[in-house]
């Protein structure tokens, strides 16, 4: 499988963890049931973003 990258890069990796939570705990929100693996990345830019394997 491939990953899924949220749309949206953040500034700081504070508000990426953020979201990366709610990934993990409502992620039937977005279309995805449970997502096996959720990470946080940093761009090459230095902006943070979520990516994750449904």
């Amino acid at each position: 499988m491939n990953w899924v990258y949220f749309a949206r890069l953040f500034r700081t990796k504070f508000q990426a963890g953020c979201l990366a939570k709610r990934l993990e705990q409502d992620g039937w929100i977005y279309g995805y049931h449970d997502p096996r693996l959720v990470e946080i990345y940093r761009s090459r830019r230095g902006k943070y973003g979520v990516r994750f394997l449904p």
